[in-house]
């Protein structure tokens, strides 16, 4: 999630600073508690990775899953409207019919192909190109819950400052990603074979260069703006940018039970907007804060908040379809090669599938300019 929203920096510091869902639930759920769960997790002997996997496996149900079944449920909602441009400017219109429409469509042709020919090597490559990708997502979305929590605390960024922390997202991105491919080398994910590369010694000293220079200039644009703001800064967005950068993309290798940790954390920052946006968009129903009629249901309260947990619930539901139900079903009733492409292709082509095309949905959605984030996001 990358959210590009510009406010007015004249507005009142004396505004009372809002939350998501409060200040210690921001700070766990944006990244704060990853400065709590990997440290402990790195004194972990590694023969528990089993048991840290299984829970992993568990918490992916209740947190990965529905974190990329939220995207479609908030992509497609009203599609029609969105291709109409019914409400949209013609740019947003656009954006929403490629991620949408074409996007898709194209990564749905590469992998019936790469299936229907056997191209165990080709398919491989989708594995290098997710990992490009979910690692552009987590610093984007780190960026754009920076921007939220600046927002809500009233504690804006000038442009200048803002390119600062787009410049050092993308430096340290880039830098950790060139870090994978420091060698040909030969790996398997989910049963298919994938090749890194070699990328010269003297790109990753430049990369290394650069995203140094950029940490250091965006330490001392914070120092700066912590100064001219009288001491005040968007705390638990500088957790959640912080963590996003350095410690889910820069270091997560250290330690093979981080790797299995942070898709759940990333997921948790996630789903904090998620809920707080449809929440708000619950809440502007004409019988938001009517008690439903049901005996069971009104112990939840109003009916927003039983809108809130069905949009939750169907969450929970798409996600073990999409990544478990759906691919099982595809591997028991689709032949294609075994011998080459494993037992494990459909749950391969799913998982690279969302992971893919997860961030050019929320590329569009979390944008300036998009009327029903500006509507409900800060509310």
């Amino acid at each position: 999630m990358a959210v590009h929203l510009s406010a007015d920096t004249r507005a009142p510091a004396a505004t009372p600073p809002k939350y998501l869902f409060g200040q210690l639930a921001d700070f766990l759920m944006l990244g704060g508690s990853a400065f709590l769960i990997l440290p402990v997790l790195y004194f972990v002997p590694l023969r528990y990775e089993g048991l840290v996997a299984a829970t992993m496996l568990f918490l992916a149900y209740l947190i990965n899953y529905p974190h990329f079944a939220h995207s479609y449920q908030l992509f497609y909602r009203n599609f029609g409207r969105k291709l109409r441009g019914d409400g949209y400017d013609r740019n947003l219109q656009i954006r929403y019919i490629f991620a949408g429409i074409v996007v898709p469509l194209l990564m749905g042709a590469f992998f019936a192909y790469g299936s229907i020919t056997a191209n165990a090597r080709l398919l491989g490559n989708a594995t290098n190109a997710m990992f490009f990708f979910v690692g552009w997502h987590y610093v984007k979305q780190g960026y754009g819950m920076l921007m939220v929590d600046a927002v809500l605390k009233r504690r804006f960024f000038t442009d200048p400052d803002k390119k600062i922390l787009l410049v050092n997202s993308y430096a340290v991105w880039l830098f950790a990603w060139l870090q994978t491919n420091t060698a040909v080398s030969q790996g398997k994910y989910l049963g298919l074979e994938y090749y890194t590369f070699a990328t010269p010694a003297w790109l990753n000293a430049i990369a290394l260069s650069a995203a140094a220079a950029s940490t250091a200039a965006t330490l001392v644009m914070l120092i700066n703006r912590w100064t001219r703001n009288g001491g005040g800064l968007p705390y638990n967005g500088i957790v959640a940018y912080s963590a996003s950068l350095y410690l889910w993309i820069l270091i997560v290798r250290m330690n093979p039970l981080w790797l299995l940790v942070v898709p759940a954390l990333h997921s948790l920052q996630y789903l904090a907007v998620v809920w707080r946006y449809q929440s708000n968009v619950e809440r502007d129903a004409r019988d938001a804060e009517k008690i439903p009629q049901s005996r069971i249901l009104s112990i939840l309260g109003p009916a927003y908040r039983v809108r809130l947990l069905e949009f939750i619930s169907a969450g929970l539901l798409l996600g073990g379809l999409g990544f478990w139900l759906i691919p099982t079903a595809l591997t028991a009733i689709v032949p294609y090669d075994r011998e080459v492409l494993g037992s494990s292709l459909f749950f391969f082509i799913v998982l690279i599938f969302i992971n893919v095309h997860h961030y050019f949905l929320d590329n569009v959605m979390w944008r300036r300019g998009n009327p029903e984030v500006s509507r409900y996001l800060f509310r």
